[in-house]
């Protein structure tokens, strides 16, 4: 089924394309929400002024992505997570805590556009994709590094392990008497 665009829907096409859709598609969702029209030449004329803004947004669009991709470009951020002496994380760093650390640092991002192979489960350095379009892609370096509250918590439980150790010796010492 043939369908002009009213609205731009990703991975579909922008205003004034004509798309092939399946029947179902076109009658069950893009006809009833207002998306679409029927493709013909009346329709064409109608939707040309608000193709040419289409565009215009679009190539505005991409332009700022581009300026903020060679912004965040080579930008380093850095995590602090809990982890235990061995630097296994107890937890997990993924794309939320990667993006808020990049707002943290002035550049907004959103969510869905930080890209890691898999969750961060270590202290490490990894390297993160930011990817604004299939095109406009950054690297963004992330440092994972243990905070301070699981570093002391690490020396508490050293000492709770000394003190323990020293009354198990007492606790023997008085049953030998």
């Amino acid at each position: 089924m043939k369908l002009l665009l009213k609205k731009d829907i990703s991975h579909l096409g922008i205003v004034g394309d004509v798309v092939d859709v399946k029947t179902g598609y076109g009658r069950n969702y893009l006809l009833p929400q207002n998306l679409a029209v029927a493709a013909t030449d009346s329709n064409m004329k109608m939707l040309a002024e608000d193709r040419k803004k289409a565009e215009e947004r679009r190539r505005l669009r991409i332009e700022a992505m581009q300026q903020q991709a060679e912004k965040i470009r080579d930008v380093e951020v850095t995590i602090s997570a809990a982890a235990n002496a061995e630097g296994v994380l107890y937890g997990s760093v993924g794309p939320r805590e990667v993006a808020s650390a990049l707002r943290d640092e002035g550049h907004e991002v959103d969510v869905s556009c930080i890209i890691l192979s898999e969750p961060i489960r270590r202290v490490d350095t990894v390297t993160a994709t930011v990817r604004f379009t299939d095109d406009i892609k950054a690297e963004v370096k992330v440092w994972v590094v243990r905070s301070q509250a699981s570093e002391s918590e690490d020396e508490e439980r050293d000492e709770d392990d000394r003190y323990q150790d020293n009354d198990r010796y007492n606790d023997n010492d008085n049953d030998n008497e």
